[in-house]
């Protein structure tokens, strides 16, 4: 049983993609059109080609030829002119003819150059009138003037017969340039209606490659595309389960098949995420139960835990007074380790409540201008920078979106630190600086203190972390933790420079406007590094 030829070249179509559908297409139009245009340039040759040997050539050399007749007329009328009255007057014409004879003669047989009939009917003009010229004419000229010439009696019949074998050979002549300029004529018509009809021909195969390669594409590219497009639209309203189909080139439905693959993969992560969102869920009211008692936590630590932590503080510096002097000196040096933790305890506690409202409380954003925000600073430290002898100067500062409780808080820990780490023997020089950089603000606060080591310029940020005692140098540790919070809910960043060399560079950046989703706070830094105030 012979099978159908047309199945396994079917299939072999079936293998082709939209690149070499393309290439086939272009391939055969291309041909298709290289053709046309081939043929068409050689009727647009030959239409030029005929037209300027029409115009150049045909046209031109039958105007010469009658010129050249009226030329040889004005000699035969002045040689008989002459002849009849031996008037001198008659041979100036007679001159001028044979002068325009020599020139339209040339002209003619540079015209007819290559055209063997043309140049034999040109001869054959120029011997009868070399003939008509030796026996009448010449002979004639040559009479004495003031009398009629006898030769024009003698010689009247010879001279009418020559002359008309002149008029004859010129008849011919023009005749035969006449049929050849009508000849090169047609050769033009049928030329250009054969040009005229060609042009149609490429318009019309020109259309019909336009439609075709419309057809081609609509069938081959856009439909599939377009059901791809609305399959995809399908599932992406959400029916998961809608197939993709697969048509067109072999390059799309490869296509096809690789998104339905998607699909079903898609759909197999589908039914896992929403196991997992259900667990998130739980996740999610665990973790609101448990801010929820850290909210708690923050208010007992505001209110519950301050007021034993007073009375411990009040009843042991009660104690101090009362019994100091009175004990030994180890209950005295107990009392007084009694009432420094109490007061440490409170200290620490209000600082933590501090660092926990950044972001949280403090969230009033308005127009803060931060050179006000820097005076009210240093009237703020005015004990400290008077004790210190320090000196703050600052570039112009700008003003900027912010909250001015946070503002402040930054500041004042910043310009603070640079006078509490003063080097001793030194007054401290605090310098603040500003310039915009892109879509932020880049500050500096620079001072001559004790300086931070480089490998901890990133250990000062983290919360309670301490590069001293409290004996040498007071305070929580918070306050470096607290601007690197303030700063990142600004939408900047903060960091100690450590190519700075005598004393401390800080740097940080501000945003003109509070960011859309503030930065992470510095809590859980301080959780993974697990650090805990030093004693």
């Amino acid at each position: 049983m012979s099978g159908d030829p047309e199945l396994p070249r079917a299939r072999k179509f079936a293998t082709w993609t939209t690149r070499r559908w393309l290439r086939a297409g272009v391939a055969a139009a291309s041909s298709v059109l290289v053709l046309l245009g081939v043929t068409g340039a050689w009727v647009l040759g030959r239409t030029a080609s005929l037209t300027e040997d029409l115009v150049d050539t045909r046209s031109p050399a039958l105007t010469i030829s009658f010129r050249l007749e009226s030329a040889l007329l004005n000699q035969e009328t002045g040689v008989r002119g002459y002849g009849l009255t031996g008037a001198p007057d008659f041979l100036d014409p007679y001159r001028e003819g044979i002068a325009e004879e020599q020139e339209y003669s040339a002209r003619l047989r540079e015209l007819l150059r290559g055209d063997r009939a043309g140049l034999d009917d040109l001869d054959a003009v120029q011997s009868a009138v070399r003939t008509w010229q030796e026996r009448i004419a010449r002979p004639i000229a040559a009479s004495p003037a003031g009398s009629a010439s006898p030769l024009i009696a003698e010689r009247a019949a010879e001279g009418k017969t020559t002359f008309d074998a002149v008029r004859a050979t010129m008849a011919a002549q023009q005749e035969r340039l006449r049929a050849s300029r009508e000849r090169a004529r047609d050769d033009l018509m049928a030329t250009m209606a054969l040009r005229n009809w060609l042009f149609f021909t490429i318009a019309g195969v020109i259309a019909l490659l336009a439609i075709l390669v419309f057809e081609g594409l609509r069938r081959g590219i856009t439909t599939p595309l377009g059901q791809l497009g609305s399959d995809a639209r399908a599932i992406a309203g959400g029916d998961f389960d809608h197939p993709i189909a697969s048509m067109g080139p072999a390059d799309l439905r490869r296509l096809s098949a690789e998104i339905d693959f998607m699909r079903r993969r898609l759909v197999r992560e589908l039914a896992f995420t929403e196991e997992s969102r259900q667990r998130l869920d739980a996740q999610a009211a665990d973790l609101q139960r448990s801010n929820a008692e850290l909210e708690q936590f923050a208010y007992v630590a505001s209110h519950d835990l301050q007021e034993p932590l007073r009375k411990v503080s009040s009843f042991t510096q009660l104690l101090q007074r009362r019994y100091g002097g009175q004990l030994d000196a180890k209950a005295d040096q107990y009392i007084e380790y009694a009432v420094d933790g109490a007061n440490r305890m409170q200290t620490l506690i209000n600082d933590l409540l501090d660092f926990s409202r950044v972001g949280r409380v403090h969230h009033d954003h308005q127009d803060v201008d931060l050179n006000k925000v820097l005076a009210r600073t240093r009237s703020s430290l005015e004990v400290s920078i008077e004790e210190s002898g320090a000196t703050i100067t600052s570039d112009p500062l700008p003003t900027i979106a912010a909250d001015p409780t946070q503002m402040g808080m930054l500041w004042q820990n910043l310009i603070g630190n640079a006078v509490k780490f003063r080097r001793p023997g030194h007054a401290p020089e605090i310098r603040v600086t500003a310039a915009r950089e892109d879509d932020l603000w880049r500050f500096t606060v620079t001072d001559n203190g004790i300086g931070i080591a480089p490998e901890y310029a990133e250990k000062v940020f983290v919360i309670f972390q301490r590069l001293h005692t409290k004996d040498v140098y007071s305070g929580s540790g918070i306050g470096l933790a607290m601007c690197k919070k303030i700063v990142e809910f600004q939408g900047g960043t903060i960091a100690v420079d450590p190519e700075h060399r005598d004393g401390t560079r800080v740097t940080f950046t501000l945003a003109p406007q509070p960011p859309q989703n503030p930065g992470p706070s510095s809590m859980p830094e301080a959780t993974r590094a697990g650090t805990e105030p030093q004693p």
